[in-house]
């Protein structure tokens, strides 16, 4: 028998109405990898207004930082098994961010000006081919079945190493070449080359095989290696950037040479979920 002091069913259901829904708890661990995402983006438009103010050192720093948080974002993510819808989207908005619209202002603001339009169109190219490559990334992404080189390339140069790669130019500026006019137009056809590579079909060694193996008598070798590159990269950054650089374009026929070696049977452009890409990315 129900009490007076009990309010009835129906009492309840129209006072959690009249509250509105209830705001559920959410694990502080799915925050922190869209928190990194959210630095990541502060990071890269702080390089654009540090460029603006011709601050460029610490604007190239920001860009480069904004890489480096964007790159980690998505592995915290799955080391802390915070994986999202939500954060996915965050990261590929970020991605554009900071991978296309930061390197392209920090770049013509540096240089790119000096050859006027020119520079402005292949600094616009380089942004479009970013955000091309980001798309292709994320739909090839999402396919159920994989092709077994994915594993082990990408198609085209990855937008975290184009952001690298085209910022070649202010590197060397930092070095001692002046920031002319025909080293301005130089700079644009060397981004509009960048621009190309980002959506080119060349395959790109990624690292990232679960079957690469390193011999155990190599592993201290080469984490004393990375030591030491790290070491040279803070006592002579510009320059150890622009020979990173270099070596990266220099490797690219080798990645493309090896994936032709290794599925040379196989056709890059092929369509069929056994073969190669899917229509949206033959369009690319």
């Amino acid at each position: 028998m129900q009490t007076p002091e009990e309010p009835m069913a129906d009492d309840k259901e129209d006072n959690d109405r009249a509250r509105g829904p209830r705001l559920r708890e959410i694990p502080l661990r799915l925050i922190v990898p869209n928190l990194i995402t959210v630095l990541a983006i502060c990071a890269g438009l702080t390089g654009v207004r540090l460029a603006f103010e011709n601050r460029y050192e610490l604007a190239v720093a920001m860009v480069l930082a904004a890489a480096f948080l964007d790159g980690i974002d998505g592995r915290i993510a799955r080391m802390m098994k915070a994986t999202s819808k939500f954060g996915a989207q965050m990261d590929s908005l970020a991605d554009i961010v900071n991978f296309g619209v930061a390197p392209a202002l920090v770049l013509y603001v540096f240089l790119l000006d000096q050859a006027r339009s020119f520079g402005w169109i292949a600094a616009l190219i380089y942004t479009i081919a970013a955000g091309l490559r980001l798309a292709r990334f994320n739909v090839m992404a999402e396919r159920e079945t994989k092709v077994p080189w994915q594993s082990e390339f990408f198609v085209g140069v990855p937008a975290p190493a184009g952001a690298m790669l085209v910022l070649l130019p202010v590197y060397l500026g930092f070095l001692g070449v002046p920031p002319s006019a025909p080293v301005a137009f130089g700079g644009a056809v060397y981004t509009i080359l960048i621009a190309y590579l980002l959506v080119s079909r060349l395959p790109v060694w990624s690292g990232k095989s679960e079957t690469s193996r390193i011999r155990r008598d190599l592993v201290l070798p080469m984490i004393l290696g990375v030591v030491l590159y790290v070491a040279l990269l803070m006592s002579f950054t510009w320059e150890v950037l622009s020979l990173t650089v270099l070596g990266y374009l220099l490797s690219l026929p080798f990645g493309a040479r090896s994936w032709h070696r290794r599925y040379g049977t196989l056709t890059i452009d092929e369509e069929g979920p056994e073969n190669g890409l899917s229509e949206i990315d033959r369009g690319l």
